[in-house]
């Protein structure tokens, strides 16, 4: 895992462990062996400490914190401290990544060089945690207060120009340069500059405005807060007193809960790239270019996310106006970005240069993936699938982005069932993280193992799921979104409802999310026909926030506001439903919008729809916005108890349907006090 060089007086310390130089145990046991051999070695006169492969280190290894081996070989804090200590010049050489424990050894290093496209970050928060080896101490006192609660609270990495520009990095140096440079860059130095011997300016003044300005981001998360005191006490504390505090408030949190949550979901989302019982012989097809079937606000989003990764896309409709219509919206969103400062101009045509507009199905004929993204009816789709089917190539996997219907269904239209699975983007496509992989009845693995590498290879998060109504998300969702509905016609107020799931920490609650989505999707068009709540809604044009009307008012800057437009309609519907409006207490809204979604996300695993319950975590993650710190609904049902869950839903059963049960699964899980 250690390579070691001698240049002449210099030695050359070079950290391998591919792929991110993780610093496990066994890293750290070469390294601590690597620097006391050329301190003890009196024809060394200085020591570069350099990543070997793509970069100088990824940090960590997070498994050590579940395992309960941080402390085994040596400690990094202890192992910084004595690369610092040395009296020799120590000179970190920094390319491609230094995040986490991996920049904490560079800041025991005297001396940073970097190469330019560095990143260099102290990610710890994003887990739930803060720099446990000296990073809270050593980074205010080298780049100031401000410039740490940057770095540590927000967990941002930075480039080099921008750590060369706050003093992290002493130069920028070409890549290929590096090395050589950094040997004579230690050679050449006269002196020590050990980082824990600066003084860090108390600030109190930046610690207030960060907070103030970053108060919606931080509120009730307790890393960021761990971080903030632990960089105030830099400030006021010696660099060894304030070491322990350190210490001290990285342990309070490890073993804290939203630390444990983070931590699960970090490995869920890679857990979810496996495909159990796939032969690891099987696969990816080559994906050259990409066919989009449909030019509206799905198949736009859908084709931008392989511009961007600059995979070239045939986009077909059957007007010339739509296909007008949707270029127009994906340029515009291209270049909204690039006002931004998000895109340079040159990215934005670079990626409309990839894009091929056409109004000629046949020009999809040599497409590798056909990405079928029309209306969700399922004559319409099979009709499509029907006319893919006679002009695809040989080994095109065919793709269907619906979010209900039965892939099997329409796979059974074409000659080439194994060919087929869904591919379902999450609105709006392009920014959304998650992908649905549907895999189907015949769907064949190395069809499977192409839609997820492609969906990685175009940023998403892909996650496995079966074929059944609405697949993992939506089927899990359908349960709070009837309660929800339910709940209203019993007495609950929308934002009764809605302020249930915001203080829980979703980004919006259900009703808001009708109103974005659209009130009237999947209404009849029949205003005469009122046969549920939302008919009595569309037929008064509340269609929600496109209307500026729906179970909300709003303003022209989609501003909500209760309305009491909305109440008469909901009372007036009550009274000719002969239903009686009660009190209705946030616990049982809990029960019907929560614990009611982790019942059917038991069923789901039980009968193999989602391959594991950390996949479900994921997809509502990813998907719908789940408090992260919270590590998803069947990781927070399990915190809550499952027997806690069961009796909820026990309490309330009259209330949630005529065909409501409690999954067997989670009633046996509850019982033997086994998680899902």
């Amino acid at each position: 895992m250690i390579e070691s060089r001698l240049h002449d007086d210099v030695a050359e310390i070079i950290m391998n462990n591919p792929p991110v130089n993780a610093l496990g145990k066994g890293l750290r046991e070469g390294l601590e062996r690597a620097v006391s051999a050329a301190l003890e070695d009196d024809a060394v006169r200085a020591i570069v400490i350099r990543g070997g492969g793509k970069l100088f280190s990824g940090g960590a290894d997070i498994t050590e914190f579940d395992e309960g081996t941080v402390k085994d070989g040596p400690w990094l804090p202890d192992l910084i401290d004595r690369i610092e200590a040395s009296p020799k010049p120590v000179v970190a050489a920094i390319h491609g990544l230094a995040l986490g424990g991996g920049l904490e050894i560079a800041l025991g290093c005297h001396y940073r060089l970097a190469a330019p496209g560095t990143k260099l970050g102290l990610p710890e928060v994003s887990l739930g945690i803060l720099p446990g080896a000296g990073g809270t101490q050593r980074l205010p006192r080298l780049v100031g207060v401000g410039a740490a609660l940057e770095m540590i609270v927000l967990g941002a990495p930075i480039s080099a120009a921008q750590a060369l520009a706050i003093g992290l990095v002493d130069e920028v140096v070409d890549a290929e340069q590096l090395g050589e440079r950094a040997i004579g860059f230690a050679r050449d130095a006269v002196n020590v500059r050990r980082t824990s011997e600066l003084e860090a300016l108390a600030d109190e003044a930046a610690i207030e405005s960060f907070t103030q300005k970053h108060a919606r981001k931080i509120q009730g998360l307790d890393a960021p807060l761990g971080c903030i005191d632990a960089i105030r006490s830099a400030t006021s504390l010696p660099f060894a007193e304030g070491r322990q505090k350190e210490e001290a408030l990285f342990e309070e949190l490890v073993a804290g809960q939203q630390s444990l949550a983070l931590r699960h979901l970090f490995f869920a989302e890679r857990m979810a790239a496996k495909i159990d019982g796939l032969d690891s012989a099987v696969k990816a097809r080559p994906v050259e270019r990409v066919g989009i079937i449909g030019a509206g606000t799905m198949g736009g989003g859908i084709a931008m996310n392989f511009l961007s990764a600059g995979i070239p896309v045939r986009i077909v409709e059957m007007t010339a106006e739509a296909l007008e219509r949707g270029v127009g919206v994906i340029r515009g969103n291209y270049e909204a970005s690039a006002a931004k400062g998000r895109l340079k101009p040159e990215h934005v045509e670079a990626a409309m240069n990839l894009l091929q507009p056409t109004l000629e199905f046949e020009l999809l004929a040599d497409c590798d993936l056909v990405i079928e993204a029309v209306y969700e009816d399922m004559e319409i789709k099979k009709s499509v699938f029907t006319r893919l089917d006679a002009i695809a190539k040989h080994g095109a996997v065919l793709a269907s982005n619906t979010s209900y219907l039965d892939i099997d269904e329409i796979a059974a239209v074409t000659s080439r069932a194994q060919d087929v699975l869904g591919m379902h983007f999450f609105s709006p496509a392009n920014i959304m993280k998650l992908l649905e992989v549907v895999r189907g009845a015949k769907t064949a693995p190395d069809a499977l193992v192409t839609a997820m590498s492609i969906g990685r290879k175009v940023g998403k998060i892909p996650v496995v799921a079966g074929v059944c109504h609405g697949f993992i998300g939506n089927r899990s969702q359908e349960p709070r979104l009837d309660n929800a509905e339910a709940l209203l016609l019993e007495g609950a107020t929308p934002e009764q409802v809605d302020k249930v799931s915001t203080d829980f920490g979703m980004p919006m609650g259900p009703f808001t999310m009708f109103d974005m989505a659209g009130t009237d999707i999947g209404w009849h068009r029949d205003p005469t026909r009122i046969e549920s709540l939302r008919d009595a809604m569309c037929a008064q044009e509340r269609w929600g926030q496109k209307k500026q009307a729906g179970f909300y008012d709003y303003d022209e800057n989609r501003k909500r506001s209760n309305s009491a437009a909305f109440a008469q309609i909901l009372s007036d519907y009550r009274e000719r439903q002969g239903v009686e409006a009660r009190q209705i207490d946030d616990e049982e809204i809990v029960v019907r919008t929560f614990y009611t979604m982790i019942n059917e996300a038991a069923k789901i695993l039980d009968e193999g729809i989602a391959q594991r319950a950390s996949d479900i975590d994921v997809v509502w993650h990813c998907g719908y916005g789940w408090p992260r710190h919270t590590g998803g609904p069947l990781f927070w049902a399990q915190q809550v108890g499952l027997d806690r869950i069961v009796a909820g839903l026990e309490r309330y059963a009259d209330r949630l349907g005529e065909g409501f049960a409690i999954a067997p699964l989670l009633r046996q899980r509850a019982a033997e006090g086994m998680p899902l």
